[in-house]
């Protein structure tokens, strides 16, 4: 089994955002990403800077640890990153499954891995205009390919305008798939709790909820970051 790198794991608590909102979760976040976007919040996850502080891990240990945050008791574990997907997380998965633990995975969909058929949800989140980055509309089709029936959502961060009209775009190439949509958030976490810009996130989420009742877009979920309204940006929450 390869090791694979490890940013932080931490938990139980709830997820924060998208389908699962609201479900207790234990995180485990790997280390690497293959975009740079321009407004990352999980930097520490991403910049090479913090390459000292990723630890490589075996599955074993990795599900160890979930298996001691979590009393032994089975829950969802959710994988993210960074882009997770760069990692060699078959094998962790193949654990978990095998002691009713359950998995959820987010990624931009560049990169498919045969594993997220294993995957209980898979959350894609391309990444729009404002992000910097371009989407590989063929490895997106790829992630879907692979993804066979594992329950799979598109999630779409929204800033402005031209980010809203990229998610229409991308949700109507695949109308099958549920839509969530949430107000972006400029503030990158750290171990303190920060000042935030919350009346900006909040004028966006007011503004997104708005623009998608007006479009009578009645298929996308709008959601904010359920644990930076409670937490702020602290990281391991």
């Amino acid at each position: 089994m390869e090791n694979i790198r490890i940013s932080e794991i931490f938990g139980p608590t709830i997820q924060g955002e998208g389908a699962l909102i609201g479900q207790p979760t234990v995180f485990v976040r790997t280390g690497g990403c293959d975009y740079r976007c321009s407004w990352c919040d999980t930097l520490h996850a991403v910049d090479s800077k913090f390459r000292a502080e990723w630890v490589p891990m075996a599955a074993e240990e990795i599900f160890a640890r979930v298996q001691e945050l979590s009393g032994g008791k089975p829950i969802m574990v959710s994988l993210s990153g960074g882009n997770p997907v760069i990692q060699p997380l078959g094998d962790l998965i193949a654990l978990g499954k095998m002691k009713d633990y359950s998995f959820a995975l987010e990624t931009q969909g560049s990169i498919a891995q045969d594993w997220f058929a294993d995957l209980d949800v898979l959350t894609l989140s391309p990444k729009p205009p404002s992000s910097g980055m371009a989407t590989d509309w063929d490895a997106l089709d790829a992630c879907m390919q692979a993804a066979h029936d594992t329950k799979t959502v598109l999630k779409f961060v929204v800033f402005d305008d031209a980010d809203y009209d990229y998610a229409k775009t991308v949700a109507t190439k695949y109308p099958h798939l549920p839509v969530y949509l949430q107000p972006g958030n400029h503030t990158p976490p750290t171990d303190e709790k920060t000042a935030l810009d919350m009346d900006g996130i909040m004028a966006r989420m007011r503004w997104l909820v708005e623009k998608t009742i007006a479009d009578r877009w009645f298929a996308a979920t709008v959601l904010p970051q359920l644990h930076v309204l409670l937490w702020g940006n602290i990281r391991g929450v």
